[in-house]
């Protein structure tokens, strides 16, 4: 790893100024500190670094993007890991309502009841506090851009014709189906798909699961940490 790179992942991760009694929880991403940028931790930047560089590596078609970013630490990180390779002909896409998660629909989607989550007000971050997380790291430029709203409202219509990296971080069963219904099936061959809450939050896990049944997609779901999982597209 270069040393930029390991320099970004600490600084969003706030390893750099957290208290010693923090930082092996933030390593592992259990928990932020209040200054942080991410909540992923060090195994899940890292997977992120590992698709990308093997996305530029083979040549595989298609932009980046991570639905649901809180306050847009992995989207930064995505954005220098292309400043590093010198990649200028790819986007990287910042998908989030900017307004927390969505109130649950339990007559749609039975699996989000009672998944209060909408309740978080830490989860509703800004756009404006997300560009302005992107303007400190000197990265906010035209290679990112943002879809703000639902994401049953905003990826219908997203004018992404091509995806590298489908990162999902939506946590309901909603959410997470969205960004699977409306955005896999862009997803190049070779690509990669990773779900963070998968083996944390019980409806997005059943969402992968429920889509995965129904597209009989049997690419081997590969664990990156406690929570986070990914895939390679055929």
């Amino acid at each position: 790893m270069s040393l930029y790179l390991n320099l970004m992942q600490k600084c969003l991760m706030n390893l750099i100024y957290a208290p010693p009694e923090y930082i092996e929880r933030i390593m592992i991403g259990r928990m932020t500190y209040e200054q942080s940028h991410t909540m992923i931790g060090y195994k899940r930047l890292k997977n992120v670094q590992h698709c990308i560089e093997n996305i530029i590596l083979l040549d595989i078609e298609g932009d980046f993007i991570e639905t649901g970013v809180w306050n847009g630490g992995v989207t930064i990180f995505m954005r220098a890991i292309l400043k590093e390779h010198s990649v200028t002909d790819r986007k990287v896409w910042v998908a989030d309502s900017f307004q927390g998660c969505p109130i649950p629909n339990p007559d749609v989607y039975p699996h989000d009841k009672d998944f209060n989550l909408f309740k978080r007000k830490d989860y509703a971050i800004t756009i404006e506090q997300v560009k302005s997380n992107f303007v400190r790291y000197d990265l906010l430029d035209d290679q990112v851009q943002f879809l703000a709203g639902w994401f049953k409202d905003t990826l219908p219509t997203a004018p992404i014709e091509k995806i590298a990296l489908l990162r999902l971080d939506g946590d309901l069963y909603e959410s997470t189906m969205d960004g699977l219904i409306f955005l896999y099936p862009k997803v190049s061959s070779g690509g990669y798909i990773i779900v963070d809450d998968y083996n944390c939050y019980v409806p997005c896990k059943q969402a992968v699961t429920d889509y995965r049944k129904k597209y009989n997609i049997q690419e081997e779901i590969r664990e990156i940490d406690w929570t986070g999982v990914y895939w390679r597209k055929l």
